[in-house]
C-alpha cells in the first residue's frame, strides 16, 4: 500500500514535471496579439525566435526603442499634466483672455494625453507578451505613425507648458513627496513583471554579449529602483503624535466653485463650508468706491459686452460704481462652469447665483465683521488718469476704519506699498507680506503672516518663521494632495478654491510613520527579489531541460528529419502535415535519454520557425508533447 502510493506520488511529481517543461502553443492569443501589434493574423505571416535569434531586426528594434521612449514620455506628461489639476482654471482662464472665448482647455488636454498614454501603454502591453511567447515583434505601420504622432505630442505640449508654467514643474517636485512611496512600489511591481520575458530571452540567447547587456541593463535599473527610498523625503511620514492641526481655510475668492467668484453670494458659501478667513481682489471706481474686481477688465465675470460693448476692454477702475452695480456679475457662472460643479446647484441655488451683482468693499468687510473672520486683499492701484491714483491706499483705509464695523486685527494687511505709513495710521492691522524676504526684515516691518505661493512650500522655512512668531499662509491649494502636504509640513493656514471639499478632510493622505513605511520598502523589494530569483531560476532549468539536441542535425531540408519521417511512415494530413508525436529511442542525443519528435510542421518553405522539431529529453521516459 505504502510503494503503491509512494508510485502514484512519484507519478503526480513526474506529470507536472512534464507540464513545466511542456512548450505550450497558445494560437489562438498568439494570433490576437501579433493581429493587433502588426496586423498579421495570418499563422503563416507570423514568425517565431529561434534561441539564438534576437526578438526583432534592426528596423523592429528601432521601432521597439522609439515605443519606449514614447511610452516613458507619454507616461511623465500624463503625470505631470494630472498633478497639475489644482491650477486647471488659471490656465482655462489664460487662454480665455487670449483667445477671447470659454473652453475647459485643461481637461481636454487631459484626456487627449490619457488616450495617447493607453494607446502606447497598449502597444507595450502587446509587445511584451509577444515576447514571452517567444515571437518575434513587427509593428504595423499605422501603428508607427501613431507612436510618432503621440510622441510629438508629448514633446510639444510639455515644451509649451514649461515655457508658460514653469512653475508647474514645482508642483511636480511636490507630488514626489507624498506619492513617491506608492510609484516607487508600483516601479517595483513593473520591473518584476518584466522580469518572465527578460529571463525567457536571456537564457535562449546564445550571444554572450547580448545576454550580458540584457541582464546588466536589467539589473541596474532595479537596483536602483530598490535604493530610490534612500534618497526620498516627504513631510507625511511622520512619528505618531507629531502632526500639527490642520491649516485654517481661507476662502479664494469666496467659494468660486459654489457661486461666482467674489460676489456676497460666494463669501456666504465660503463660510458655510468652514472658512476661517475671505480672500479678495480689490480696486477702485473713478467716483472713488472700492469694489471686488480680479481681473483689469470686465469680460470674464460680468455682461458687459451686453451693457456696455464699445467699452468691453476699458479698465475696471474708469467705471463708476452707478455703472458697476448695473452689472450682472453672476450669469456667466452658470454659462461658463469653470469647475464643472454649477451642475450640482439646486434650484434656488442657480437663481440666486444668475442675479448676483459687483461687489463693495465695504459690503464685503460688513459680511466679514457680522461672520467673525479675517480678511486678505490684494489691492490695485488705479491706472493713469485716475482720480484716486495716488491715494488709492488713504481711500481704501478709509473704508477699513470708517466704513465698516470690522476690526483693524481681522485685516491682513497685504499691500507693500506705503507699508510704514499705513502701519502709523493702523497699527492694529495685521502686516502682511507677498514675499520670502529675510527674517530681519520681515521683523523690521512688523510682518506677521507670509502670503507665499504653494510652490514656496517647505518644512524647514515654515518652522523657521513660526518660531519667530510670523505665520505661513499658501496659495491657491485645492487639491487634497497639496493640502495634505501643507498639513503635514505645519503650514498655518492656506488659500482654496474648495473649502467645502478641504474643511471635511480629517487627516492628510497618505500620512504614514516611519516604522509603517520602512515595512512597506523592505518588504516589497524582498518580494520583488525572491520572485525574480524563482523566475530566472525556472527558467534556467526549463530551458536546459529542452535544449535543442544539436549534435542530433535534425533539420527541415532534405536532410535527417525528412528521413526519419519517411522511416517512421508518420501519418500524413491532407494538408501535407504531419499529425503525431512519437517518441523515438533509436535516436541519439549527447545524452542517452528518449528522445521526442515532434513533427507537426510544414516543409522548410512554409513551416514556421515556433514549430521546427526539437529534440526534447525527460527523465520521465516516454513523453508525448503537443
Amino acid at each position: 500500500m505504502a510503494s503503491t502510493l509512494s508510485q502514484l506520488q512519484f507519478g503526480q511529481l513526474r506529470g507536472l514535471r512534464a507540464k513545466l517543461l511542456r512548450r505550450y502553443d497558445h494560437r489562438p492569443l498568439v494570433s490576437c496579439l501579433s493581429g493587433l501589434y502588426g496586423c498579421r493574423w495570418r499563422r503563416h505571416e507570423r514568425r517565431c525566435t529561434r534561441p539564438e535569434d534576437c526578438c526583432c531586426n534592426k528596423l523592429e528594434g528601432v521601432s521597439v526603442a522609439l515605443l519606449v521612449v514614447t511610452f516613458c514620455l507619454t507616461l511623465v506628461f500624463l503625470y505631470f499634466w494630472g498633478q497639475a489639476k489644482n491650477d486647471y482654471n488659471d490656465f482655462d482662464w489664460f487662454n480665455f483672455g487670449n483667445l477671447g472665448f470659454w473652453f475647459p482647455w485643461s481637461v481636454v488636454l487631459l484626456v487627449i494625453a490619457a488616450v495617447f498614454f493607453t494607446y502606447v501603454t497598449v502597444l507595450m502591453l502587446l509587445a511584451v507578451c509577444l515576447l514571452s511567447e517567444g515571437q518575434k515583434l513587427y509593428l504595423h505601420w499605422s501603428h508607427k505613425i501613431g507612436i510618432l504622432v503621440s510622441l510629438t505630442f508629448s514633446i510639444v505640449a510639455t515644451a509649451v507648458l514649461s515655457d508658460l508654467w514653469s512653475k508647474e514643474w514645482t508642483t511636480l517636485l511636490l507630488s514626489f513627496q507624498v506619492t513617491a512611496p506608492y510609484l516607487h512600489v508600483g516601479g517595483v511591481l513593473l520591473m518584476t513583471a518584466l522580469a518572465w520575458p527578460i529571463a525567457l530571452h536571456f537564457f535562449r540567447m546564445s550571444s554572450r554579449v547580448r545576454r550580458g547587456l540584457i541582464l546588466g541593463v536589467y539589473l541596474s535599473m532595479l537596483s536602483a529602483l530598490y535604493l530610490v527610498p534612500l534618497g526620498l523625503y516627504s513631510p507625511c511620514i511622520k512619528e505618531d503624535g507629531t502632526l500639527g492641526p490642520a491649516p485654517a481655510l481661507i476662502g479664494h475668492r469666496g467659494a468660486p466653485m459654489l457661486a461666482p467668484e467674489n460676489t456676497v453670494m460666494s463669501f456666504e458659501k465660503a463660510v458655510e463650508a468652514g472658512s476661517e478667513g475671505l480672500e479678495t481682489d480689490v480696486t477702485i471706481s473713478v467716483d472713488g468706491v472700492p469694489f471686488l474686481m480680479h481681473d483689469h477688465t470686465l469680460r470674464r465675470t460680468t455682461n458687459i459686452r451686453q451693457v456696455f460693448p464699445n467699452r468691453t476692454d476699458t479698465p475696471a477702475a474708469m467705471f463708476t460704481w452707478a455703472e458697476l452695480e448695473g452689472l450682472n456679475a453672476g450669469a456667466w457662472f452658470l454659462s461658463h462652469n469653470p469647475f464643472g460643479t454649477a451642475g450640482s446647484l439646486g434650484a434656488d441655488d442657480r437663481l440666486q447665483a444668475a442675479e448676483q451683482t459687483v461687489c463693495s468693499l465695504q459690503a464685503f468687510l460688513q459680511l466679514a465683521a457680522r461672520t467673525d473672520k479675517r480678511v486678505i486683499f490684494d489691492l490695485y492701484r488705479p491706472p493713469r488718469g485716475h482720480p484716486y491714483r495716488d491715494t488709492w491706499i488713504q481711500r481704501t483705509l478709509d473704508v477699513v476704519q470708517n466704513e465698516s464695523s470690522i476690526h483693524s486685527s481681522q485685516v491682513l494687511w497685504l499691500p507693500s506699498d506705503l507699508r510704514a505709513l499705513v502701519q502709523d495710521i493702523d497699527p492694529e492691522l495685521q502686516q502682511t507680506s507677498g514675499s520670502r524676504l529675510p527674517l530681519e526684515e520681515l521683523q523690521s516691518n512688523h510682518i506677521v503672516t507670509l502670503n507665499l505661493h504653494y510652490s514656496s512650500m517647505s518644512t524647514e522655512l515654515t518652522s523657521e518663521y513660526a518660531a519667530a512668531n510670523i505665520t505661513t499662509n499658501l496659495y491657491v491649494i485645492s487639491q487634497p494632495w497639496l493640502f495634505s502636504l501643507a498639513w503635514c509640513a505645519g503650514v498655518q493656514s492656506v488659500t482654496t478654491n474648495a473649502p467645502q471639499l478641504l474643511s471635511s478632510m480629517s487627516s492628510p493622505l497618505f500620512l504614514m510613520s516611519p516604522d509603517e513605511y520602512n515595512l512597506m520598502w523592505i518588504l516589497s523589494d524582498l518580494v520583488s527579489l525572491v520572485l525574480i530569483f524563482i523566475i530566472f531560476i525556472f527558467h534556467w532549468w526549463r530551458e536546459r531541460r529542452l535544449a535543442f539536441c544539436s549534435s542530433s542535425k535534425i533539420t527541415l531540408d532534405n536532410g535527417t528529419y525528412s528521413k526519419f519521417r519517411t522511416d517512421l511512415h508518420l501519418p500524413v494530413s491532407s494538408s501535407g502535415f504531419p499529425i503525431s508525436c512519437l517518441p523515438v529511442h533509436s535516436l541519439s542525443c549527447q545524452t542517452q535519454l528518449p528522445v521526442l519528435i515532434c513533427s507537426s510542421t510544414r516543409s522548410a518553405q512554409e513551416q514556421s520557425p515556433s514549430v521546427l522539431p526539437v529534440c526534447h529529453y525527460l527523465n520521465s521516459g516516454n513523453q508525448v508533447l503537443q
